[in-house]
């Protein structure tokens, strides 16, 4: 199934269905009003979202409408829980080498996490309000997973299990700010504002070959002021989504909701680009001793879609603007 949040009065927004082809959508207001409410009733309504869902592609689903992405906030609009590992062990190995840091202990197996921000995400083609171009303003693309509630001390095979729905982000950075709140102990507050999300959020059966040991094996295509940027691949996530899940868990419960990022997409082919900007500083420092690449400016735009080999971008596109707040 295919999940979409349209902007109405309401802070939640209006839960739609949308078609596989991402054309046509269909409000489910009567079965779940919202989707964080259909992922806490999940058993129950499933079926019936289901039945909706396959209506809607038959074309026989009542009230359909062609979906318009513009019209969408984030699919859930907030949540319980939002929490970023790095799962690609690629991104943070080019910055310990970068700036000789040492080696986070452990990083090879046991995930780095931290919890962010869940009370206001950006819908896809929102602006981004942000107060200074000097705080180092970057774009972060990830996948992340929307769980079902989980519980305390489960394996990560099993955690796989409770993995409701799919999503595609923009995890926004303030790379000035981070490096001293990240010396503090304390992990990141004021260098992660809100996190931007595509318009659609899928089930795990949506992307069939493309769902691999809990990894989207899909390239995410980045574009920077209509440039390209890059377009690494989800297969070579180190930690794969169930075993994030199972971190987060580990001492205590996850409601239902809750949101766990891959952290930033990473291949260790750079012919495959970057996701990010820092990382391409990272390799310029590597390469050539000095970053080249600016962080963003205000007025620039950053694209994201994640693709299949045959052009199918299931998630629809991040597509946004940053502007002075």
């Amino acid at each position: 199934m295919k999940f979409a949040t349209r902007r109405n009065a309401h802070r939640d927004g209006e839960l739609l269905i949308v078609s596989r082809d991402l054309t046509r959508a269909v409000s489910v207001q009567d079965i779940a009003p919202t989707l964080l409410d259909a992922l806490e009733r999940w058993d129950a309504v499933e079926p019936q979202l289901a039945a909706r869902y396959d209506a809607l592609n038959a074309n026989r689903a009542q009230d359909a409408f062609a979906f318009d992405p513009h019209a969408c906030a984030a699919p859930l609009p907030r949540c319980p829980q939002w929490c970023d590992a790095s799962a690609f062990l690629n991104h943070g190995r080019l910055m310990e080498r970068a700036f000789n840091t040492e080696p986070i202990p452990d990083f090879d197996t046991i995930p780095v996490m931290y919890q962010g921000a869940s009370d206001d995400f950006l819908g896809p083609h929102e602006a981004v309000p942000l107060p200074d171009e000097a705080h180092g303003i970057d774009f972060e693309g990830e996948f992340g997973v929307v769980t079902g509630a989980v519980p305390m001390a489960i394996d990560s095979s099993a955690a796989l299990n409770h993995i409701r729905l799919i999503v595609q982000l923009n995890d926004w950075s303030l790379r000035a700010l981070g490096p001293r709140e990240m010396k503090t102990g304390f992990g990141f507050l004021q260098a992660k504002p809100s996190t931007s999300f595509a318009p659609v959020a899928i089930t795990p059966d949506e992307l069939g070959a493309n769902w691999q040991s809990g990894r989207v094996t899909l390239d995410l295509h980045v574009e920077w002021n209509g440039q390209w940027f890059g377009n690494p691949s989800g297969a070579e996530m180190n930690f794969d989504f169930g075993a994030l899940v199972a971190h987060a868990a580990r001492t205590r419960r996850l409601s239902a909701g809750t949101i766990i990022g891959s952290g930033t997409v990473s291949n260790a082919d750079r012919a495959a680009g970057s996701a990010c900007i820092a990382e391409r500083r990272v390799i310029e420092i590597l390469d050539r001793g000095a970053p080249v690449t600016s962080f963003m400016q205000f007025g620039d735009r950053v694209r994201m879609a994640a693709r299949s080999e045959h052009g199918v971008t299931p998630f629809g596109t991040i597509d946004q603007v940053v502007c002075r707040a």
